[in-house]
């Protein structure tokens, strides 16, 4: 570095012209005119022709592999009764809730089997019986997270798991 270069110091938002060189201290004007001492190995010359000459080769972004069943949205099951037999009319409540329960558990470990990442479980609103029964069912489960599609749990007519 000699005087008249222009200089910027490493780390801050501070430069200027070279006015004196003692040793490795070098003295130099801002902007302002305030005069800063540094020593060399703190300041980098500031020359844009450095700069303009250098290729600058970009490189492309790396490929995430992804298997296909991930790319699917994620699976949905819906415990309202009339989805899942035929007659509803002919089961008394306690079946109903007993053959809404198997089939949530079936269908948990139906995507644990085929290490799908996320379930939807569609129980409705109701009197909160089968709300109570799958939040019980997802309770009793390790290695899941779940929580509720709305904000207010109680308006909320689905919980999405995700599977670890």
């Amino acid at each position: 570095m000699k005087i008249g270069d222009k200089v910027s110091v490493v780390d801050e938002d501070l430069g200027g012209m070279v006015t004196s060189v003692k040793g490795n201290i070098v003295v130099f004007k801002d902007d302002y005119g305030f005069t800063h001492q540094y020593p060399k190995e703190k300041l980098v010359p500031k020359n844009a022709d450095l700069y303009e000459n250098i290729k600058v080769i970009k490189k492309p972004e790396p490929q995430k592999n992804i298997s296909k069943k991930h790319q699917k949205s994620h699976l949905v099951v819906d415990l309202h009764f009339h989805n899942l037999v035929k007659n509803p009319s002919d089961y008394d409540s306690f079946e109903r809730l007993f053959i809404q329960k198997e089939k949530l558990i079936e269908v948990l470990e139906f995507c644990r089997k085929n290490n799908l990442k996320r379930l939807e479980i569609v129980h409705g609103i109701g009197d909160g019986t089968l709300q109570r029964m799958v939040r019980d069912v997802l309770e009793s489960q390790v290695n899941i997270d779940f929580y509720n599609k709305e904000i207010l749990h109680h308006q909320s007519g689905a919980v999405m798991v995700e599977f670890h």
